[in-house]
């Protein structure tokens, strides 16, 4: 009888052991200075004009590093505004290039003497005609590497979320101002206004918001408690939204 003929396969690691997956973390407003600030000590302008325009542009690492002078200059000038179009969605996208992203730029183009239609961000390479998004991966994991972070938790979509992320940090920051203003001056008062009472009377939770203290207010904002509460009471169906004190 015949032998079956068995194929001796080798043992082939996943491709995600002892890698970080999933989203990877934005950087803090710190870090960012902290990469800027290296970057302009040690003069390397086009990393700086690379890491300004990425953070400011929001853009992947595809369409990053394919963009050409022409997409981000009008004549001899950086542009304020900049469209491009997506590789992945095929769908134009604007964003805003701020001043200090505009000198970043301005000086890697001047002393890399970069025409109009060439790549704004060349290879090494002579057989690339433009950086590679592996080539701008490992830029990246330097930069992180340099202040001290963990590479593995970082890449090139770290800085396509790190403008967001610092956007919707302030705008959690100004509502928790709000809140804490509104708390304060409704503990202040003698009790909550009466149409929110008369609103919010099966909402006991919302005179606890209001009868906090600043440093336990403070930290059930952080945690989310506070303004979870806050934003259980109901609309109140009257205008007036006048307080009344106690005399």
């Amino acid at each position: 009888m015949e032998q079956p003929i068995t194929e001796c396969r080798g043992h082939r690691e996943p491709w995600n052991k002892g890698k970080l997956i999933g989203q990877k973390v934005p950087l803090r407003l710190m870090e960012i200075w902290a990469i800027r600030i290296r970057l302009q000590l040690r003069g390397r302008t086009r990393e700086l004009a690379l890491f300004n325009l990425a953070v400011d542009s929001k853009l992947r690492s595809c369409d990053l590093v394919k963009l050409r002078v022409r997409d981000v200059t009008h004549g001899e000038h950086i542009a304020a505004r900049a469209m491009v179009m997506q590789q992945k969605t095929q769908r134009p996208v604007q964003f805003e290039v701020t001043e200090q992203t505009r000198e970043s730029l301005a000086a890697w183009i001047r002393s890399s003497c970069r025409r109009p239609e060439d790549y704004l961000f060349p290879s090494r390479l002579h057989a690339s005609p433009h950086l590679s998004t592996r080539q701008d991966a490992r830029i990246v994991r330097g930069w992180v590497r340099e202040i001290g972070l963990n590479p593995a938790a970082y890449g090139t979509h770290t800085l396509r979320r790190t403008k967001a992320s610092l956007i919707y940090r302030s705008f959690t920051r100004s509502h928790e101002r709000s809140l804490l203003s509104t708390a304060r001056l409704n503990r202040a008062s003698s009790r909550v206004r009466p149409t929110e009472l008369e609103a919010n009377a099966d909402c006991p939770d919302l005179r606890a918001v209001s009868d906090m203290s600043d440093d336990d207010l403070a930290l059930d904002l952080r945690s989310g408690r506070a303004r979870d509460l806050w934003q259980r009471r109901k609309p109140s169906r009257f205008k007036s939204r006048e307080i009344v004190c106690r005399h």
